[in-house]
């Protein structure tokens, strides 16, 4: 399941091709603008023609089953969306429900209010991209928006204790400081939200 066209989302997509797995229809879900952008560009569209994957066509806000009992529905977010668009995934099962959405510019600029949406999903697996401004030296991070992990804390810290436990954030780049143990994942974790780690499970 592709959320969009920024390198570290896609670009593995190269191991199921000719020169290493050599995979066969392997399925591919993807929205319209990113079905596009593989089928029309290079190495991409030699995965399609060689049959390696089978992209199938995902639609905003329309749930798909997966198994029983288990169902995804990807919805829009805005995010830079310069080769594709950009979703984020609710995942549904037969206990619990998960809010996925790994890339967004600023809650603000959503059609949706976060606040409100963590109330009626179970586990959130939210954008923890930066921690705060200053982050990248030498860089101007409003080329790069992502909502800090502080902007994230203050606008959800008027949750309850149970819904601020919900949140866990994801998707940490090497600059962040909250991705080791110290004053900043201390701090998230003081506030009652979480830092998700690698080979967390979480039963649906």
């Amino acid at each position: 399941f592709l959320t969009h066209a920024h390198m570290g989302h896609y670009t593995g997509m190269l191991h199921l091709g000719r020169e290493v797995m050599g995979t066969q229809d392997i399925p591919v879900f993807a929205m319209p603008k990113m079905k596009e952008f593989l089928e029309s560009n290079s190495p991409w569209d030699q995965l399609v023609s060689l049959n390696n994957i089978e992209i199938q066509l995902m639609k905003n806000d329309k749930e798909i089953k997966l198994a029983d009992g288990l169902f995804i529905e990807p919805f829009l977010v805005p995010h830079r969306d310069e080769y594709s668009e950009t979703v984020g995934f609710k995942i549904i099962g037969v206990n619990k429900s998960v809010l996925f959405i790994p890339d967004i510019d600023k809650w603000e600029k959503w059609d949706q209010d976060i606040f409100q949406v963590i109330q009626h999903i179970d586990i959130a697996l939210l954008d923890g991209t930066f921690y705060s401004q200053g982050e990248l030296p030498n860089r101007d991070m409003s080329e790069i928006p992502h909502p800090f992990i502080v902007e994230s804390m203050e606008t959800l810290y008027p949750l309850n204790t149970p819904n601020r436990n919900k949140v866990h954030f994801i998707h940490f780049n090497h600059s962040n400081p909250a991705i080791k143990i110290g004053t900043a994942s201390n701090l998230i974790r003081s506030n009652r939200f979480n830092v998700a780690r690698e080979g967390m499970i979480f039963p649906l």
